[in-house]
């Protein structure tokens, strides 16, 4: 039977709850909200609920290990669970999106994204589906400020419009394929 795991990157704790670098976090969150999937059993150092979209079994998780050591976490879960990799799909931000929209490959480099580096580094391969959502100001001088600052209300909004569309890529990729979710998001 096919399983896919999405994992939202983020860091844990309060203090980082709604800054824009746990974008990942908060589509999981959505997820788990739409799909009455708890995300709570705490196991391979992550947060994780086991459940169905559209009766397609998925694994939902978010790490646990801070944003730099993700691949850690990603790693032991896909050792566990035995999911392959064209089944795992990663939910990030992007800085070099504008805020409200997303981007969807199946594959790639790592780009500038010190949790995409841990993961490539830990599976030791490019070769899996990623949402990068968009939180960008490419103005910005200090990009760890930044993406560790909250997401205002005048931008709120277009976060979650970006969170509900990132959402629906997912659910499309299991259900379809990853092909229309591009054709359908990626513009």
């Amino acid at each position: 039977m096919e399983k896919y795991l999405i994992v939202g990157l983020g860091n844990p704790g309060l203090r980082y709850r709604k800054t824009r670098h746990n974008m990942g976090f908060m589509v999981i969150d959505y997820l788990s909200e739409k799909y009455k999937i708890k995300v709570k059993k705490s196991k391979n150092k992550a947060l994780i609920g086991e459940g169905q979209i559209d009766n397609i079994s998925v694994v939902l998780a978010k790490p646990q290990t801070y944003m730099n050591n993700s691949g850690q976490s990603i790693k032991e879960i896909l050792d566990y669970t035995n999911i392959t990799l064209d089944h795992l799909i990663v939910i990030y931000d992007d800085m070099d999106i504008e805020l409200g929209k997303i981007r969807i490959r199946p594959k790639g480099s790592s780009g500038s994204h010190n949790g995409m580096k841990s993961i490539i580094y830990h599976i030791k391969s490019e070769e899996f589906i990623r949402v990068r959502v968009g939180i960008g100001d490419k103005q910005m001088v200090d990009a760890r400020s930044y993406v560790l600052s909250k997401i205002g209300k005048s931008e709120r909004e277009l976060a979650f419009e970006a969170i509900a569309n990132s959402a629906k890529a997912i659910t499309l990729i299991i259900n379809t394929s990853i092909n229309n979710a591009m054709n359908r998001y990626n513009k």
